[in-house]
C-alpha cells in the first residue's frame, strides 16, 4: 500500500460526516425516519431510471463492514419473522431474496428464521436447469429475474413466503414477485423482510389493496422505516452531477504481484449459495466446514501489515454474497488481532466522489468474468481502492474463475494495486442434478388385479395388451442355452383341471388354520421390530398374498392400516430401482418390510441383500410365512408344508402374471412389468384364499402369541442349512447348477407349473401336503422319487441337458441327453 493510500483510509476512517450529506446538498434529497442515517448514505447512480441511490452501510455490497454486523443484520430480522410466524408457521416457510444485492441477506434471514429452506433469484441462466418462474425489476438495471430451483417443488407449498430485499421502496418488484408465484401456487401469507421500509403512502396503500384483491395476508419486516425526499426535477439534475463528475475514468495502478490461490476444500456437493435453492441440512454442512476453511485463508494470509490491527477484506463477487460472509465471520474468529471487513463486487454502475460526505467514495471497474448471458460489461468494486487494506481475499464461484478474471486490467489485477497481499478463494460452483423424472403411480384394483384397491398398490407397468407368453419347452431352451433370461417372456398360463381345482380346495380347508397362525406370527415379529409405521413390500407375486394376509392380521389385531405395496425382483437382475425410488419418495425406507412367501435356497435373499444396498435406508431382511430354508431371521415358521397360494399361478394371486424385465418393453424411469390376466375372473379364487385364512385369525390368537413369545426368545439367526443341501443335491445329481435346483413345496409347484421339470425329489413320509405335487408329476409324467435325510418336503430337478424337442406335445418327461 502506498503512503498516499493509507493516508487516505486513515482520513476515511476518522472523518464523521453523513455519508449522504454530499447528495442532499447538491440534489435536495432527504431523508426522513429515525435511524436512517445510520443506516444509510446517498449515491448517485449511473442509470436513466433513477438518480440516487440508497447505499447501505450494513448490507456488505457497496461499503466494507465488520461481517458479524452484516450478518447479524439480516439473522435479527429472520428472528422477528420467525416471531411473527410463530413456531409452526415458521416451519413451514420458504425464504426467498433478490439478486444480485440481497443474496446473502436473504440467506442470513434464513438462518435467523430456522429451519426454513432458501432460494435466491438470479440473472445467471444455468445450462440444462429450467426457470420455474420469473419476475421484473422495474427500476433495476438489469430488469428480469430468473427462479431456478433444483427442487422444483420448493415453491409449491403453501406455507408462508418470505421476500427478502436490501431495500423496500416502491413495492413494485414484490407485486411483481407475488402476483407470478400466487398465479401457480397460491398461498395465504406472504411475509415482505428489508433493511429499510421507504414506502411512501401511496405504496403502502397500494400493497394494501394488493393483498386484499389477492386474499393473502402481507406483513412488513424492516430495521427502519421512513421516506425519501425527492424535489422535482431529480433525475435530471443528477444526471448532470454525474456527467460533470464521470468524465474522467478512474486510476489504474499496475498490478503487483500474482494472487496466491488457496485451496478452501468446499464441501463436495454442497451448493455455494442460493441460486438453486439451500436447506437447512447444507446450512449444517457448511457451519461444520467454516473453521477448517477458514484455517486455510488464515494460513495463505501469513503475517499481513504492519500495524497494530493489520486490515483485511473479503471480497465476494455479486451474487455470491452468503459463501464469502461467512468464510470472512469464520476468519475474524481464527485472527481476532485482525481486523475483517466484507464486501462484494457489482454490476451497479454508481458514480465515485472522493468526499466524506458521499457513500461510495472510489471504485474499481473491470470486466466481466462469469460470461453473462447479457452479454459482456463492466463490473465495480466500491470502496475498496484507498481503504487501506493490507490483504484482499477475492472470493469467486468457478463458473468465474475464468481467463477473463486473471488477464490485465481484470478484478485481480485490479485489486493487486491496492494491497499489499492477494488471496484466491475459488468455491465450486453448484451444478444441480437433473431433475428426477415424475415416477408412475401404483396400478390398483379392479383396474388391475382381482384385489380390493386399499389392499395393494402395484409397482408395475400394465403389460396385459402385450403378447408375452410361450410354450414351456421353448422358453425352456432359450433360457438354458443363454439366448433369453426367464423374465423376458411368460409361460403359457396353467389351467388346473377340476381333479386339481378340487385338490386345492381341500389343501385349502386343511391348512387355512396353520397359514393364518403363521401370518399372525410374522406379523407380529415385524410390528414388534418395525412399529406400527411399518410398510409392506410383498415382492411379486408370490409374496402379495402373504402382503395383504399380514395387512389384514395388522388391522383385525390392532387396528393399523399398513400400507402394502408389490415389487418385482428378478434372479440376476436385481430388484425394480424405480419402484425403491418411488417407495424413498412415499414413505421413510427403514420402514420398508419386505415380504415373501417362503425359502427356497435363499437366492432372492441374497439378491435383495444386493440389490438394495446402493439405496441407504433399506433394510434388506425378508420376511417370510415359512423360512424351510433357515435363510432369513423373520417368520412364521420353519416348517416346509404346502401353502396353497403355491398351488396355482395368477389365478390366487389377484390374476396378475409373473414379472416381466425386458428392454424393449421397460424404459429407465418405468417399472418392472406383468399381465393382468382378466378374461380367467372365472377361475379366480385369491379372494376365497384370503377370506378362508382371514376367517381363522380370531381362533389362533392364542397360539399366534405362544408362537411369538417363543419366536423371540429363541435364536432365530439364519443357519443356510437349505443352501448347503442344494448345493449336495447338485453335485449328487450332477446338474452343476444351482439355480436348476428348486427346494421345497413351494419352488417345486413352480417348477411343475412354469418349467420343464426332470424329476422331483420327495422326502419319505411326506405326506398331504405333497398331493398336488404327486397330481402335477402324474399328469406331466415326471418321475417322483421318494429319499431320505432331506430338510425340505420335496426338491424340484431341471435338467441342464434340455434339448428341444425332447418332451412330446403329450408332456411327458423329459430325458437326459
Amino acid at each position: 500500500m502506498t503512503g498516499h493510500e493509507r493516508e487516505s483510509a486513515e482520513r476515511m476512517a476518522v472523518e464523521d460526516v453523513w455519508s449522504g450529506q454530499w447528495v442532499a446538498d447538491r440534489l435536495g434529497v432527504t431523508l426522513r425516519g429515525e435511524g436512517l442515517s445510520g443506516l444509510l448514505g446517498l449515491a448517485l447512480r449511473r442509470n436513466p431510471k433513477r438518480a440516487h441511490l440508497l447505499v447501505s452501510n450494513v448490507l456488505g455490497k457497496h461499503v466494507p463492514q465488520r461481517p458479524q454486523v452484516v450478518y447479524d443484520a439480516g439473522y435479527g430480522l429472520g428472528v422477528r419473522v420467525r416471531e411473527l410466524l410463530g413456531e409452526e408457521e415458521a416451519a413451514r416457510a420458504v425464504v426467498l431474496g433478490y439478486a444480485e444485492t440481497a443474496t446473502g441477506l436473504g440467506h442470513a434471514v434464513a438462518d435467523g428464521v430456522g429451519i426454513a429452506p432458501y432460494l435466491h433469484s438470479t440473472r445467471r441462466p444455468v445450462p440444462g436447469v429450467e426457470a420455474v418462474g420469473g419476475f421484473e425489476e422495474e427500476h433495476s438495471h438489469a430488469t428480469s429475474h430468473l427462479l431456478l430451483p433444483e427442487d422444483r417443488g420448493l415453491l409449491a407449498g403453501d406455507g408462508p413466503l418470505v421476500l427478502v430485499d436490501d431495500e423496500f421502496s416502491t413495492g413494485r418488484t414484490v407485486l411483481n414477485t407475488v402476483r407470478a408465484l400466487h398465479a401457480r401456487h397460491p398461498r395465504r401469507r406472504y411475509v415482505v423482510v428489508a433493511l429499510v421500509d421507504m414506502r411512501s403512502e401511496a405504496d403502502r396503500a397500494l400493497l394494501a389493496r394488493f393483498a386484499a384483491d389477492l386474499g393473502a395476508g402481507v406483513d412488513v419486516v424492516a430495521l427502519a422505516s421512513g421516506t425519501v425526499g425527492l424535489p422535482d426535477g431529480v433525475l435530471e439534475r443528477g444526471q448532470a452531477l454525474v456527467a460533470a463528475h464521470g468524465a474522467a475514468a478512474p486510476a489504474r495502478p499496475a498490478a503487483a504481484a500474482a494472487p496466491h490461490r488457496v485451496h478452501l476444500d468446499w464441501p463436495a456437493g454442497l451448493p455455494d449459495g442460493g441460486r438453486h435453492g439451500f436447506t437447512p441440512v447444507h446450512r449444517a454442512r457448511l457451519e461444520a466446514a467454516l473453521p477448517a476453511m477458514a484455517a486455510r485463508l488464515a494460513e495463505g494470509l501469513g503475517v499481513v501489515g504492519d500495524g497494530p490491527a493489520p486490515r483485511v477484506l473479503v471480497l465476494g463477487n455479486e451474487e455470491l454474497m452468503y459463501a464469502p460472509l461467512r468464510l470472512a465471520q469464520a476468519l475474524q474468529d481464527a485472527l481476532p488481532a485482525v481486523e475483517v471487513r466484507f464486501s462484494t463486487t457489482t454490476r451497479s454502475p454508481v458514480l465515485a466522489v472522493d468526499d466524506p460526505g458521499y457513500a461510495i467514495r472510489t471504485r474499481i471497474t473491470f470486466p466481466d468474468h462469469d460470461d453473462p448471458a447479457d452479454g459482456p460489461g463492466e463490473r465495480h468494486a466500491y470502496n475498496v481502492a484507498g481503504a487501506g487494506f493490507d490483504a484482499v481475499v477475492a472470493v469467486v464461484d468457478s463458473a468465474g474463475d475464468t481467463p477473463a478474471l486473471h488477464a490485465p486490467g481484470g478484478l485481480l489485477a485490479q485489486l493487486a494495486g491496492h494491497t499489499e497481499r492477494l488471496l484466491l478463494a475459488v468455491v465450486p460452483s453448484y451444478e444441480p442434478r437433473p431433475p428426477a423424472p415424475t415416477l408412475p403411480e401404483p396400478l390398483r384394483g379392479p383396474a388391475f388385479s382381482s384385489y380390493a384397491p386399499d389392499e395393494v398398490g402395484w409397482l408395475l407397468k400394465d403389460l396385459s395388451d402385450v403378447e408375452l407368453e410361450a410354450p414351456t419347452e421353448e422358453r425352456e431352451e432359450a433360457i438354458q442355452s443363454g439366448g433369453a433370461h426367464y423374465a423376458e417372456s411368460l409361460p403359457v398360463e396353467y389351467q388346473p383341471s377340476a381333479e386339481y381345482q378340487e385338490l386345492f380346495r381341500n389343501a385349502l380347508a386343511d391348512s387355512a388354520g396353520r397359514i393364518a397362525r403363521a401370518v399372525g406370527a410374522v406379523t407380529e415379529l415385524v410390528l414388534a421390530e418395525r412399529g406400527p409405521q411399518a410398510v409392506l413390500v410383498s415382492l411379486a407375486r408370490a409374496g402379495t398374498p402373504v402382503g395383504v394376509l399380514m395387512r389384514r392380521w395388522a388391522r383385525h389385531a390392532h387396528g393399523l392400516d399398513l400400507p402394502h405395496y408389490a415389487v418385482s425382483i428378478v434372479r440376476g437382475r436385481g430388484i425394480d430401482t424405480t419402484a425403491l425410488r418411488w417407495l424413498a419418495e412415499h414413505h421413510d425406507p427403514a420402514r420398508a418390510v419386505f415380504v415373501d412367501g417362503w425359502t427356497g435356497k435363499g437366492a432372492i435373499t441374497r439378491e435383495l441383500a444386493d440389490a438394495v444396498a446402493p439405496f441407504g435406508g433399506f433394510d434388506p431382511e425378508i420376511a417370510v410365512l415359512a423360512d424351510p430354508g433357515s435363510c432369513v431371521r423373520t417368520f412364521g415358521t420353519r416348517d416346509d408344508f404346502l401353502i396353497p397360494s403355491a398351488c396355482l399361478n395368477s389365478t390366487v394371486s389377484g390374476l396378475v402374471s409373473r414379472t416381466v424385465l425386458r428392454a424393449d418393453l421397460i424404459g429407465p424411469d418405468e417399472f418392472h412389468g406383468a399381465k393382468f390376466y382378466r378374461e380367467l375372473a372365472g377361475s379366480d379364487v385369491s379372494g376365497l384364499f384370503l377370506d378362508e385364512v382371514s376367517a381363522r385369525f380370531g381362533a389362533v390368537a392364542d397360539e399366534v402369541a405362544q408362537d411369538v413369545k417363543e419366536l423371540q426368545a429363541g435364536d432365530r439367526t439364519p443357519t443356510w442349512e437349505g443352501w448347503a443341501a442344494v448345493e449336495r443335491i447338485s453335485e449328487e445329481y450332477g446338474i452343476g447348477d444351482v439355480n436348476l435346483v428348486k427346494p421345497g413345496v413351494g419352488e417345486t409347484t413352480r417348477v411343475m407349473l412354469r418349467r420343464v421339470p426332470w424329476r422331483v425329489l420327495a422326502r419319505r413320509g411326506a405326506g398331504a401336503d405333497l398331493a398336488h405335487i404327486r397330481l402335477l408329476a402324474e399328469q406331466r409324467g415326471v418321475p417322483v422319487e421318494e429319499v431320505d435325510d432331506l430338510p425340505y418336503s420335496c426338491v424340484g430337478l431341471i435338467h441342464p441337458r434340455f434339448t428341444r424337442g425332447a418332451t412330446g406335445t403329450d408332456g411327458k418327461a423329459v430325458e437326459a441327453k
